[in-house]
């Protein structure tokens, strides 16, 4: 059997394409590789009784559109949203800590704390990140200009191109100014310009190494920390939510919307090639030998896994081949989830409370982000590394058994590959103890409240999710990688360099989180393009 298009990975990306794909009258087949739908966004029991998100753990940058043209509410899906955006335990003394979120006024009242002119300074920061945030938020569901196009279609790439400035150029002159510094300067270099207390660029700032293999004073490292600011939920922008049941009720109201129009998705099913045949994708071959013949291949996998090992190099463009030997992955991340038999106590604010929902970032400066940094290029992950806990039981009963709770560790700056030839396999219990050692820091007794843990080193993100060096981005947020040059300059409109191939992951423009844009997107060029192949 032939089909229109067979989509290589069923995470979420590649059930919003598949959706649009059906929506529009395309038989459409998807082929994932693991036994349950949605890739990085799944929920699964880790420990008898508890459950979680796997890898992917908070919303904000799914896009509205994608909500409501495939139903999810209708078909499930319930958000809410955090009571307190981020709660940053500094020291061991009782109410050395910053809280923040529930308003402007009770935010500005967190900082005066530490200082007052910050806190005067927070209207105008918030104001100014706000109006590039939304220039952000207009070109997320825009096709970018294709820079490779030729003749008519390089015409209408220009075209497409000076439509898509004038959402730029919306912005006055100060928020071009502001726009210019935040994709080429360093987050401290930013941060440094608005504020003078540490824990308030530290709450800031930490949004910048966020995926992010990098230092705070790493030049383009402000972008990141507006890439994780321009989404919004439930309607509020720029807020922070949880799935209720986890990421897995994201994709599992969205494989309910794939199958309701139509496409047929396959578990189980990895693939091991690409298909290519004078100069085409015709299809793919499955590990197991069964041969999928399709008009397109859609990869949601990221470019290095697709353009390194699915396909032949020498089916490449040799140009093409050579851009993506630069292609650079690698986000330098550890997942962990923890069964705990009762909540944290912090040695700052040591009683239960709306601190417990929030987003605990365990980085009290940028000196100290910056140090986890020094550590892992040194020594393969940081001794004292950037820990964030979010306990989505706290607001998720589903979760966990009664009074018992499950708490999601996102870490940083852990060596997408380890100095020496080391293994992440081997190496995984001591970096596990690094993390341990920092969360008790924070949490003295934490250990003893620990039923159950689950583990995603690089490695073990690369091994379960084809996420070529751990990377969850699909590939580095730098600015080579953005827009039209994601991921690489003249390929950055979702179609590959060979006629029937296209992209629709986070490899590919506005990058990474649980957006659904990439699908959204590549759907829209695929059904734009026709016969087109």
């Amino acid at each position: 059997m032939s089909y229109d298009a067979v989509i290589i990975g069923g995470g979420h990306n590649g059930l919003v394409c598949a959706y649009y794909l059906a929506r529009a009258g395309l038989k459409v087949r998807i082929c994932e590789a693991q036994g349950v739908v949605g890739g990085a966004a799944v929920t699964e029991e880790f420990a008898p009784g508890f459950r979680n998100s796997v890898a992917s753990y908070t919303v904000s940058l799914l896009q509205p559109k994608v909500i409501a043209d495939m139903a999810l509410e209708a078909r499930g899906l319930r958000v809410v949203l955090r009571p307190l955006a981020n709660f940053l335990p500094l020291s061991p003394q009782p109410g050395d800590y910053l809280k923040m979120g529930g308003g402007l006024e009770r935010s500005q009242a967190e900082v005066a704390k530490f200082s007052a002119r910050d806190a005067a300074a927070l209207p105008a920061y918030f104001e100014a990140l706000e109006q590039v945030a939304d220039v952000l938020r207009a070109l997320a569901l825009r096709i970018p200009p294709d820079a490779g196009a030729q003749g008519v279609g390089g015409l209408k790439a220009m075209i497409d191109a000076a439509l898509q400035s004038r959402v730029l150029a919306s912005l006055d002159l100060p928020g071009r100014r502001e726009a210019l510094k935040l994709f080429t300067r360093s987050a401290r270099e930013y941060l440094d310009e608005w504020f003078e207390s540490a824990p308030i660029k530290a709450v800031f700032g930490f949004d910048a190494v966020v995926g992010n293999y990098a230092s705070p004073d790493t030049p383009g490292s402000a972008y990141v920390l507006l890439h994780h600011v321009f989404g919004e939920a439930n309607g509020v922008k720029g807020a922070w939510g949880h799935a209720i049941g986890g990421m897995g009720a994201i994709t599992q109201a969205m494989a309910s919307a794939c199958r309701d129009a139509g496409v047929e998705i396959g578990l189980s099913q990895p693939v091991e090639h690409v298909l290519v045949e004078r100069g085409s994708a015709t299809g793919v071959r499955l590990i197991g030998g069964e041969t999928i013949r399709a008009k397109r291949v859609i990869a949601n996998v990221g470019p290095a896994l697709l353009y390194r090992r699915l396909i032949d190099r020498a089916a490449l463009p040799s140009d093409f081949a050579r851009a993506m030997d630069g292609f650079k992955t690698g986000s330098g991340s550890l997942r962990m989830n923890l069964a705990l038999s009762e909540l944290p106590r912090f040695a700052c604010h040591t009683e239960p409370g709306e601190h417990h929902s929030a987003g605990i970032i365990m980085a009290p400066s940028l000196d100290y982000m910056d140090a986890a940094f020094a550590d892992a290029r040194i020594y393969g992950w940081s001794r004292e590394p950037v820990v964030e806990m979010l306990i989505p039981s706290t607001v998720d009963d589903s979760l966990a058994p009664p009074g018992q709770h499950v708490a999601s560790l996102f870490c940083q700056q852990f060596a997408p590959q380890l100095p020496d030839g080391g293994d992440w396999d081997e190496a995984e219990p001591r970096a596990v103890e690094a993390v341990l050692a920092t969360l008790e820091r924070f949490a003295p007794g934490v250990r003893a409240t620990i039923i159950g843990q689950q583990v995603l080193t690089p490695k073990s993100l690369e091994r379960r999710f084809g996420l070529v060096d751990g990377d969850i981005f699909h590939g580095r947020m730098s600015l080579e990688q953005l827009w039209a040059a994601r991921p690489v300059l003249g390929n950055g409109s979702y179609r590959g360099p060979l006629k029937g191939l296209w992209m629709c992951g986070a490899g590919t423009h506005p990058g990474g989180g649980v957006t659904g844009a990439p699908g959204h997107n590549c759907a829209a060029a695929v059904l734009k393009a026709g016969r087109r192949l």
